[in-house]
């Protein structure tokens, strides 16, 4: 009976020192620096936008108010008919709300600035957009038209845009993400090792630019140009590996 119980105090202590063992090897190990690689995947595609915006506005005025309003609203007739002439559809024109307020005339007399009243003026704004790039551009080209009925348009740069960028922007994210492993596999390789499990993974700024074009550049919190009709996007992708 007494060697039985000697017999079972040394398996326990055995067992007890094994245990110890293995915590301490467990925790050497974690504690032990892991060697890992860090790599940066990079992907720039070009695309054509599929989308313009295109916004102009005029004005009219008046000492009166209402008659500066009413001339307005005879001016966005004469408009409808020219955009619904330039075969533009209603859904994609849409006239803002027509503003109105003072103006005034200032100049300096007698040693301080004086502002006289100057009438009222009203405002409109029209936005088109459509898929139709083209014909808008054409249209951007040729608003003579307008002109020669005393519609004095401020005719602001037509922008351009892509519908389906979050798909794009998907694909290149899986891209940018391969080529950095890619090239952490051959970072490994050469130096002998193999790759281990992913670490981590950060993405870089989404950026969307005018190629081959020095009037613009990359910013921290990501360019995205909407002057030019032709585009290049470019997003990095940072992965950390464990190495074996």
């Amino acid at each position: 009976m007494k060697n039985k119980a000697v017999t079972i105090a040394i398996i326990a202590s055995i067992a007890f020192i094994l245990a110890a063992i293995a915590i301490g090897i467990a925790y050497y190990m974690s504690k032990k620096p892991q060697k890992t690689v860090s790599v940066v995947g990079l992907v720039e595609k070009d695309f054509t936008s599929d989308l313009i915006v295109w916004e102009f506005d005029y004005s009219t005025k008046d000492m009166d108010m209402k008659q500066a309003y009413s001339k307005l609203k005879e001016q966005n007739e004469i408009v409808k008919a020219y955009l619904k002439k330039a075969n533009i559809s209603d859904k994609e024109i849409d006239f803002k709300k027509i503003t109105t307020h003072p103006t005034y005339h200032s100049y300096y007399s007698n040693g301080h600035w004086v502002e006289d009243f100057d009438g009222y003026e009203a405002s409109q704004t029209v936005r088109i957009e459509s898929r139709d790039i083209e014909k808008i551009e054409a249209l951007t080209r040729d608003i003579a038209e307008l002109y020669d009925q005393n519609i004095m348009i401020n005719n602001d740069n037509p922008e351009y845009y892509y519908t389906k960028l979050s798909d794009l922007k998907l694909q290149m994210l899986a891209e940018a993400s391969q080529d950095a492993k890619n090239r952490a596999e051959t970072i490994t390789k050469n130096a002998g090792a193999k790759l281990g499990d992913l670490k981590s993974a950060n993405m870089g700024v989404f950026q969307i630019t005018k190629p081959n074009s020095s009037e613009e550049s990359y910013t921290w919190g990501g360019a995205f140009n909407t002057s030019s009709k032709e585009k290049r996007a470019s997003i990095n992708m940072r992965l950390t590996y464990y190495v074996k």
